[in-house]
């Protein structure tokens, strides 16, 4: 049985309560928490909304954020929360695992309340989602990047038909509409220049910055929009975005962010979350002069994305110069051991490569987040098997230097747009298969505490890739975030 909650606008950061509501941006919980709580204690704050916020708010419009995954609400509860604030307009992300929880509170919603959209999976499916009846008060599906069409349509809602990008449905005609941008407009709006955005305003983040388990207090930002790889399984492949320019931002805009966050809250810890903050040579090299110019390592630390065959090409004073400027930890896609596997994910690595860069990068002290997939298609118990080897030699290499390496591992999902996602469907499978995503508990697999900080990762949609049976996919990966969770008692960090 659902419970009926009394409606919380404190929930809701950002906004100005004496002031009518234009738009509250809600990112959906993973889950109905109200079926089963939620059992870890920190969530990735959603940038990329903040900076939607932020810019609406500059253009003058009243408007806050509801982090409802953040804050482990249900979906009845997030719903009575949007409700009783009466914002003219409601937005969401969406994203495939979340797609249902956002679907069944848009139904919830006030017939009064505007919905428009954005996101990977509106980009990647415009017309399912139109087309969903549950989405009956979607006014504006915006494709890509949003904030100049989003404060666009806050300030009218009839500009639609004149903002590239821009899908709706035309109940009259029974179509889908799409906005058609005048001469010369159509670019700035598409992927605004980042180095003219204004920093995100903090209050729409009441979790970041953070005090970190060091004791520092930490803020998490983005250096760049867009990559330039193709990774199979990757929403942010470069074949599923082909309208998005891949823009850096100057050193002098990052480096005034940094500055600013440590004047108002004390930040000596940064983390870059964006694709790929290290993923090309000459910009981590004219980023570093910048950094070493304002002496960024003396006063900061920080970690970042990054590429291992970038990361590969660096020489030894390339590195040198990444630790004197803060550098602490690279997060890489390692994700196989097998160069099969590999291959077929067109990551442009081998094994060996990435145990090359591993030692590099630890026997200078940086630390490796390094992410990996379990159960991708035609992987066969060899593969597997492989990846398994290949984590233990990583986790040996780190043993014999000063840099921590942490392994966090997942089984394959497959997410529409990607490349591998059209690989699946020429081949037979349903989307309505491929998005019956679920939640998956690993306790019973001896990964109680292990899965703890990685709670909202355990999704899947229930089908067998490979070869290998899915019990036995699911049993290597709760033994490795294990082994893994052991680790970090002794050498400290999480999964």
């Amino acid at each position: 049985m659902l419970v009926d909650h009394q409606p919380e606008p404190h929930l809701i950061a950002g906004t100005d309560p004496a002031r009518t509501l234009d738009a509250l941006f809600v990112n959906a919980p993973l889950r109905d928490y109200s079926l089963r709580p939620r059992v870890n204690d920190y969530t990735l704050p959603v940038l990329g909304m903040a900076y939607i916020a932020t810019y609406a708010q500059q253009h003058g419009f009243n408007v806050g954020v509801l982090d409802a995954e953040a804050h482990g609400l249900g979906i009845q509860h997030t719903a009575q929360i949007i409700n009783a604030a009466r914002p003219r307009w409601v937005g969401m992300n969406l994203l495939a695992p979340t797609y249902e929880m956002s679907a069944r509170i848009a139904a919830a919603l006030d017939p009064q309340i505007s919905l428009m959209v954005g996101g990977h999976h509106a980009k990647a499916m415009p017309d399912r989602i139109l087309a969903d009846p549950r989405m009956a008060t979607l006014q504006a599906l915006v494709l890509g990047e949003g904030e100049p069409r989003v404060a666009a349509l806050l300030e009218d809602s009839s500009r639609r038909t004149e903002l590239a990008g821009v899908m709706w449905r035309d109940r009259l005609l029974g179509t889908h509409a799409v906005g058609i941008a005048a001469p010369g407009t159509a670019a700035s709006m598409l992927a605004p220049d980042i180095n003219t955005l204004p920093q995100v305003d903090r209050a729409f983040l009441p979790q970041d910055p953070y005090t970190a388990p060091d004791g520092r207090i930490e803020a998490n930002i983005v250096g760049s929009r867009g990559c330039p790889y193709d990774c199979a399984f990757c929403a942010a492949a470069v074949s599923a975005n082909s309208d998005v320019k891949i823009r850096v931002r100057d050193p002098a805009s990052i480096i005034t962010e940094l500055e600013t966050l440590n004047d108002e809250y004390g930040t000596t810890a940064y983390r870059f979350v964006d694709d790929l903050f290290l993923g090309a040579a000459r910009v981590i090299r004219t980023q570093m002069t910048a950094f070493t110019q304002q002496r960024i390592g003396q006063r900061y630390v920080w970690d970042a994305t990054g590429r291992i065959n970038v990361l590969h090409r660096l020489d030894d004073t390339e590195l040198d110069t990444l630790v004197d400027n803060g550098l602490r930890e690279v997060a890489l896609g390692i994700e196989s051991g097998s160069d099969r596997i590999l291959q077929a994910m067109d990551k442009r690595i081998t094994a060996e490569m990435t145990e090359t860069v591993a030692r590099r990068l630890l026997e200078r002290g940086i630390g490796i987040k390094g992410y990996f997939i379990l159960g991708f298609p035609k992987e066969s118990a060899e593969d597997l098997d492989a990846t398994v080897r290949h984590i233990h030699n990583l986790w040996k290499i780190a043993d014999q230097h000063h840099g921590n390496l942490r392994a966090s591992v997942f089984e394959f999902r497959p997410y529409p747009g990607t490349p591998v996602w059209q690989t699946l469907t020429a081949a037979g499978h349903s989307p309505d298969d491929l998005l019956a995503y679920g939640d998956i508990d690993l306790t019973q697999d001896g990964a109680d505490e292990s899965m703890r900080a990685r709670d909202e990762f355990n999704f899947s949609v229930g089908i067998q890739f490979g070869d290998v049976p899915l019990q036995r996919v699911r049993s290597t990966l709760a033994t490795l975030t294990r082994e893994q969770h052991s680790r970090n008692q002794t050498k400290g960090g999480t999964a």
